[in-house]
């Protein structure tokens, strides 16, 4: 299954970049990074099936035990793509929300996008490895 990283606004070059790509490389799953103008611009049509998750701050807050298992069982129910978006500043439209099939939050704390994109990553990397049953995440 792809994993789809779509995001307002350029990363640059920038310590988050850095992570972003530290995990990018890391991830066995294939991954794509878009990122998009503050406003307008394009997403790419998705590969069917495929799943939309929304980093929002009304989001659930799960673990990563849970984000992994959830990503296990997209795969396994043949989605070819995971789309997962960070909006621009104000967020995602009501409509957005509705549509989508999970609403992610990292913690009631409000992140820096590009710090939000850089844990995003490292999460889907984690989640990867749990999958795998790969050492690099500790639980308990």
């Amino acid at each position: 299954m792809l994993l789809h990283i779509i995001a307002r606004g350029k990363i640059a070059r920038s310590p988050e970049a850095e992570l972003v790509a530290r995990y990018e490389k890391r991830l066995t799953w294939p991954v794509k990074l878009t990122e998009l103008p503050e406003t307008g611009g394009r997403i790419p049509e998705p590969q069917s099936p495929y799943k939309t998750v929304l980093l929002d701050e009304r989001g659930k807050d799960i673990s990563s035990e849970k984000l992994a298992a959830t990503l296990e069982r997209w795969r396994d129910d043949g989605m070819r793509e995971c789309r997962f978006v960070l909006g621009a500043a104000d967020g995602h439209s009501e409509q957005e929300r509705g549509e989508a099939d999970l609403l992610l939050a990292f913690g009631k704390a409000t992140w820096p996008h590009l710090l939000a994109r850089a844990m995003l990553a490292e999460q889907l990397y984690r989640a990867t490895t749990i999958i795998a049953g790969h050492p690099y995440h500790r639980s308990g």
